[in-house]
């Protein structure tokens, strides 16, 4: 199974929650009512995490597909 970076742009992030109610493992809204990466450190400007099976690459591109602002994305690690 191939790796995966989820690379999520909080300071564009609309807060609307879409990611957390499809894919709770991996996101929850903060404090402030953002929604946050679990388990995510902060890279430049964005957070971002590792991922290695295939369903965590399909719930979290479940969370992509559903952004209605783009803010989060899946890369292919080589």
């Amino acid at each position: 199974m191939a790796k995966f970076k989820i690379l999520h742009f909080k300071e564009e992030c609309i807060s609307c929650g879409a990611c957390a109610a499809i894919c709770p493992e991996f996101w929850e809204m903060d404090g402030e009512g953002m929604a946050q990466l679990k388990e995510s450190k902060q890279v430049g400007d964005h957070w971002e995490r590792i991922i290695d099976t295939e369903d965590a690459r399909s719930r979290n591109q479940e969370a992509v597909d559903a952004c209605p602002v783009t803010v989060i994305k899946l890369e292919e690690l080589e």
